[in-house]
């Protein structure tokens, strides 16, 4: 695997400073399906852009966490133009990563890279748990005649029998999916974001206790106010802090194995929007690697 130096890779930290990785960011700006705005294959270019600006320091922390993790970055590299190739490709990528017992850490890209990147785990795991943050449920059996379609990608993730799904801040649904979700709901559970202020995280505390778990963030699932920089906006939804807080539970009481941020479709000078991803994806890495 060909590698970016550290600093043209995530974060842009000294080409001097030396590490044993934990963690491989894998650019994969993979852009098939999508069926309103688009631009999600530039995603991962302006995140690693925008991590070169995150403060190394996390005053929440108390360190500069990236010095007790070591991240590297897979230099990009050409994606396939048929969809199921692109997702043989990156469950390739992954599955080597794993076996170097690396961190994956995706950035897409549009959310169709799910299912490809968990191929791995769901054979590495005897349960495989995918904490899932959404607008959408991506629970469509297909859309606009793509099986593999951005909008039917917890639907694939869900053919591999051992997984289940947590879903956070869903609030736009179809009929369809919801005859789905009703005939599966041992495997299924959301916490809608029209319930956001009775949600009882003592409860999702108890679903993800001691689970492996993928963690999958589909950009969306913020409010549209704070990411507008995406395909398919949707105001009602999550905000950093109420973010966070999920995210730390998950970090306490699971094992967090890999992951993925995907549906970036950045703005041409509007780089906070870049910056709040790049930021995301190093808290994330924080509290897998430090709580």
């Amino acid at each position: 695997m060909d590698y970016l130096s550290n600093k043209n890779g995530f974060l842009g930290v000294d080409n001097k400073f030396n590490f044993s990785p934990k963690v491989v960011v894998v650019p994969f700006g993979l852009e098939k399906t999508v069926s309103y705005g688009g631009g999600t294959k530039n995603g991962p270019r302006e995140i690693i852009k925008a991590s070169h600006q995150v403060e190394l320091y996390d005053e929440e922390l108390n360190c500069e966490p990236y010095k007790k993790i070591g991240i590297k970055t897979l230099k990009p590299f050409k994606i396939d133009k048929n969809i199921r190739a692109a997702l043989r490709k990156i469950s390739n990528i992954n599955s080597q990563l794993l076996k170097k017992k690396l961190f994956p850490l995706t950035l897409g890209g549009e959310h169709s890279i799910t299912p490809g990147c968990i191929e791995p785990f769901t054979k590495n795991f005897k349960k495989l748990c995918i904490l899932h943050f959404d607008a959408h449920a991506d629970l469509r059996q297909s859309y606009n005649g793509e099986k593999f379609s951005h909008a039917s990608a917890i639907r694939r993730c869900l053919d591999y029998k051992n997984v289940s799904i947590i879903s956070f801040g869903i609030r736009n649904i179809s009929e369809s999916e919801v005859k789905y979700l009703n005939k599966n709901k041992s495997r299924i559970k959301i916490f809608w974001a029209k319930d956001k202020s009775k949600w009882n995280l003592q409860n999702f505390k108890k679903h993800i206790k001691n689970k492996n778990v993928y963690l999958t963030f589909d950009v969306d699932g913020f409010d549209s106010s704070i990411m507008p920089a995406t395909g398919t906006p949707e105001p009602g939804g999550l905000f950093w802090d109420e973010t966070l807080n999920i995210l730390k539970i998950a970090a306490r009481n699971s094992n967090i194995v890999g992951g993925d941020i995907n549906e970036l479709s950045p703005i041409k000078g509007f780089n906070s929007y870049n910056f709040l991803v790049a930021k995301l994806a190093y808290k994330i890495l924080s509290y897998k690697f430090l709580l």
